[in-house]
């Protein structure tokens, strides 16, 4: 049986999403595009296309080893009819999903590699860093004397 990895995982359940959200882009009321119960939220229109945004903005932040509000993403205009959301949606995410097929699974273990650092250098200036993947020493001893209190009561 092979294991998939993190991103193999987050792929799978990335894609399983942006299909439900192309069935809720799909629902929208086509008249209704400028549609704002909330006069200083945005319209359905607005709001459904900034899913597209994060889409769009997320990965290519993380294909382009950066993140700054200046940086655009091609091809992001928003389209101005109901009608044309859900199509260019599917467009923003398959751009997405392409600027990701080349990230490896190493690549997400970036923050792990440094969280690892960090717990070290806890331990080293005398703290007790916290048992990520399992107990630490100071844990498991405290998961043995409570054994073996509840083995003497």
């Amino acid at each position: 049986m092979t294991h998939r990895n993190e991103i193999e995982t987050f792929r799978e359940v990335w894609n399983f999403e942006a299909e439900s959200t192309l069935q809720l882009l799909e629902a929208l009321p086509s008249d209704q595009y400028d549609f704002r119960p909330d006069p200083k939220g945005r319209s359905i229109g607005e709001l459904a296309w900034h899913l597209s945004e994060i889409d769009a903005c997320l990965t290519f932040a993380i294909a382009e080893g950066r993140f700054s509000f200046e940086d655009e993403p091609p091809d992001l205009k928003r389209p101005r009819e109901v009608a044309l959301l859900a199509p260019g949606y599917r467009r923003v995410h398959e751009q997405a999903r392409a600027r990701l097929a080349n990230v490896r699974n190493d690549q997400l273990d970036h923050l792990i590699h440094h969280r690892a650092q960090l717990v070290l250098l806890c331990r080293m200036a005398g703290g007790a860093p916290p048992g990520l993947y399992g107990p630490n020493r100071e844990e498991m001893a405290e998961m043995r004397d409570r054994m073996a209190a509840a083995s003497k009561a």
